[in-house]
């Protein structure tokens, strides 16, 4: 799907037409320039690629300076492929926040927050022991039974257990853009996304 690259700024509210608050996501969404455009003929597959926010030289490897530099561009620190745009872009042609409208539906794809080794309680979500007496002790967020010690005598894989919770990529679908400020490259959606503040997040239409 065709989309931008963004960075998450915060969150926020404001007040719809019928005087609801609404609370909000803040993304400064571009401009991202166009650093390779992929063909059938080439590469086996049509693509675009953008770029999303500058990068010092002495940072930047020579295999990627002379692939930013045949694309004309300024070396760029975040690279991403869409498919499916319905303009036909060049090389070193930059796509805005406005190319989101109003109204309109997106997904966000971004990287949670990490939270480290966590049990199943805060996991998955597990009840815990009902029962807080006749001598359970420290078990009541344990998780119970995780197989049978006869027969297949192993833990078949996927079994929900503790372990390490958050940083992970994560879609959130189907969120309403409330405003576009193309002034300011910001982009209001109706929601939360994922990721902390700072954190880089794609946006698809």
């Amino acid at each position: 799907m065709p989309g931008l690259l963004g960075k998450k700024i915060g969150m926020t509210s404001v007040f719809s037409a019928d005087g609801k608050n609404v609370p909000c996501t803040v993304i400064e969404v571009g401009p991202c320039v166009v650093t390779q455009v992929k063909t059938i003929e080439i590469d086996g597959y049509e693509a675009v690629q953008v770029g999303f926010v500058d990068k010092k030289d002495k940072h930047t490897t020579k295999p990627l300076k002379g692939h930013f530099e045949k694309a004309g561009v300024t070396p760029k620190r975040h690279l991403a492929e869409f498919k499916g745009y319905e303009t036909e872009y060049k090389t070193g042609d930059v796509i805005s926040v406005d190319y989101f409208i109003e109204n309109g539906f997106v997904d966000v794809i971004g990287t949670s927050k990490g939270k480290g080794f966590q049990g199943v309680v805060k996991r998955h979500g597990f009840g815990g022991v009902g029962q807080a007496t006749h001598g359970q002790h420290n078990r009541l967020r344990a998780p119970g039974s995780v197989g049978a010690s006869s027969y297949p005598s192993r833990v078949f894989k996927g079994m929900r257990m503790a372990g390490q919770t958050g940083d992970a990529q994560v879609t959130v679908q189907n969120l309403q853009v409330l405003k576009v400020i193309p002034e300011h490259n910001l982009l209001l959606i109706k929601g939360s996304v994922p990721g902390c503040k700072g954190s880089i997040v794609i946006i698809e239409k």
